[in-house]
This record gives C-alpha cells, sequence and structure tokens, in this order.
C-alpha cells in the first residue's frame, strides 16, 4: 500500500521452503521485475547489460538470477504483467514521477562530481519498467516456458484473486495490498536470499477480530497507493474506530471526517478488475540454450552475469526429474 501501515497488522512469519514444495505462485511481475532490476543496477557495471545500440536490459540478468530459486525448490511460478493504471491511482503516479525525475537531477549532479557512491544509489531510484524491459522479461519467460497471465489492471490484484479462487496456490508480492485483494496467503522476500515470508489473511483478520471489508476499511483510514488516509489514523487508530463503530461509513459520519473516493475504493479492492485465469500449463520444460543465445547474443549481456542462473535451472530441472522417478 502506499504506506507500510499493514505491516504493522498483517499476520507475517517465515515459511521454509520444504512447505512449498509443489506449489504454485501467481508473481506480481512488475513488483518482482523492479526489485531485481534496481539490484542489478546497484551492483552491476552498466557496460554487461547494455547493448551496443545503447539498450539497457538489466532485467535479463534479473530474471536470469531469480528464476533458479522457484525451480530448486519445486515452485512453480505464473508471472502476472499489469495492464492499465487506474485513474484512482494517478496522484501516487504523478508523485513517483517527481521523485523519479528529481533523483535524476541528483543522479547527473553525481556523475558530474564523480561520486561513484552517490551514482549507484541514485541509479537505482531513477529507473523504470520500460517498454523494451517489459517485452524482453516477456520473451525470455517464453523460452523459459514460464506462464505468463496478463492482468487488465493491477497485477497485484490479478495474482490475489488468483489465489482468492484457488487457481494458484499463493500470491506473490512484496506489498501488502495482496491481503486487500483477499489473497488467503501471500509469500513475500522472493527476491531476497532466504527462506520467504507468509502473509496469512485469516490469521490476521482473526487477531484483529475483524472482517475482510473491515481490514480494507482500516486500510483506507491508513491511507492506500489510491488515497493518502486521514491525519492521525494510524493503524491502531483505525482498527480501534472501525471496531467501535463498524465500518468506515460509521467512522466517517460519528467522527466527522473526509474520505475522498470512499466508495470506489472499497470496490477497487473487493471486486477489482481482473480476468479470468486462463489454463495453465504448469509442466515447464525451459529451452535453455534459446534462452542463453536470446540473452547474450541477441541482447548482447555478458555471458558470466548470467552463465550460473542458466546453470542453476538447467540442473533443478534434471533434479525435479530424478525426484519423479525416486
Amino acid at each position: 500500500m502506499g504506506n507500510a501501515a499493514l505491516r504493522d497488522l498483517a499476520v507475517i512469519d517465515d515459511i521454509p521452503f520444504a512447505d512449498l514444495e509443489g506449489s504454485v505462485v501467481a508473481v506480481d511481475a512488475h513488483n518482482w521485475l523492479y526489485r531485481y532490476l534496481t539490484t542489478t543496477v546497484k551492483w552491476t557495471s552498466d557496460d554487461i547489460y547494455t547493448t551496443s545500440e545503447g539498450e539497457e536490459v538489466a532485467n535479463l540478468v534479473g530474471v536470469a538470477q531469480g528464476l533458479p530459486k522457484f525451480f530448486e525448490h519445486d515452485l512453480t511460478p505464473v508471472f502476472v504483467f499489469d495492464g492499465a493504471v487506474t485513474d484512482l491511482k494517478d496522484d501516487e503516479v504523478q508523485e513517483r514521477r517527481e521523485k523519479r525525475e528529481a533523483a535524476e537531477e541528483r543522479l547527473e549532479e553525481a556523475r558530474k562530481a564523480g561520486d561513484s557512491v552517490a551514482v549507484a544509489r541514485l541509479e537505482s531510484r531513477t529507473q523504470r519498467l520500460t517498454e523494451t524491459i517489459i517485452e524482453t522479461t516477456r520473451e525470455l519467460l517464453e523460452l523459459l516456458d514460464v506462464p505468463v497471465v496478463d492482468a487488465p489492471a493491477e497485477g497485484e490484484a490479478q495474482a490475489a484473486v488468483m489465489a482468492r479462487r484457488g487457481d494458484v496456490d499463493y500470491a506473490g508480492t512484496e506489498d501488502y495490498d495482496s491481503l486487500l485483494f483477499g489473497a488467503p496467503f501471500t509469500l513475500r522476500q522472493l527476491t531476497s536470499k532466504g527462506a520467504p515470508e507468509l502473509m496469512d489473511l485469516d490469521a490476521t483478520l482473526d487477531r484483529h477480530d475483524l472482517t475482510w471489508e473491515q481490514l480494507i476499511d482500516v486500510a483506507i483510514l491508513c491511507g492506500t497507493d489510491f488515497n493518502e488516509g486521514v491525519s492521525g489514523y494510524g493503524p491502531k487508530t483505525s482498527v480501534k474506530a472501525i471496531t467501535e463503530h463498524g465500518d468506515l461509513w460509521g467512522v466517517i459520519e460519528a467522527e466527522d471526517i473526509q474520505v475522498p473516493n470512499a466508495d470506489r475504493i472499497q470496490d477497487l479492492f473487493r471486486d477489482p478488475p481482473v480476468s479470468e485465469t486462463p489454463d495453465l500449463d504448469l509442466d515447464i520444460s525451459p529451452d535453455i540454450d534459446a534462452a542463453r543465445t536470446f540473452v547474450t547474443e541477441t541482447w548482447e549481456v555478458d555471458p558470466d552475469e548470467v552463465e550460473r542462473g542458466f546453470q542453476r535451472i538447467e540442473d533443478a530441472q534434471v533434479q525435479t526429474g530424478l525426484d519423479q522417478w525416486s
């Protein structure tokens, strides 16, 4: 969400990979990709992922380094890509654009000053998911036989509803809005080195004696990606107010506050624009050679940066095959 208020409310625990074996996770592709993209840019020289035409495709390094984690733990990813941005998110999009433009100005100053530390930090802040990045990521996922779903709007909402319907076992995202979109279980930290975290919707509701609809109202009071929230309403205050007055409308009337677009935001979380889940072929058979050629020859990425990732994917496929016959 727009702030981290739900982090203080959500029930989140570490979960060993052994408990996830054989599961399917709908991954919020833009969220996952952005985290690998910024990490690659921050810690890798740009000549490693920049083509002779000047195209930056650090995302291909990120995909090659990030996908093995799924395969090695027998966890099948389904990548869900964003569609159109809802107009309720216009303010957040504009705020992000302004912050990125300010960071770009500071980046140019750091480059002129020869401040390599500041340059590395600011380069990661100025990254955006370009059309080339999205297209090349999708092409690489296709070569690796990873299922892709196109959301009509928010990829995170699509992933959460897929989990809510039981089409997949988990939603996968770092954002807490997955709770508000109704995902029963969400895997976080899928881009980290250690075991992931499990965010549990029912356990969260039980902890605070709330319904799912009331949790949405709590979040609206605190602030979401679609509204700023009400001044003075943090997580604890919001839970108390919703518990006392029943729902958001009761709080608005009793405490004489204004929440612009409250009904639209409620509807967006309860019934977001999503598509039916397509038939998913989960019998993944990556074409490693074609993927390697695509990344290192077509897009001129340094082979040393991706070879270990491709080898790990290949090894994981071999191991999975052996396990099936054991």
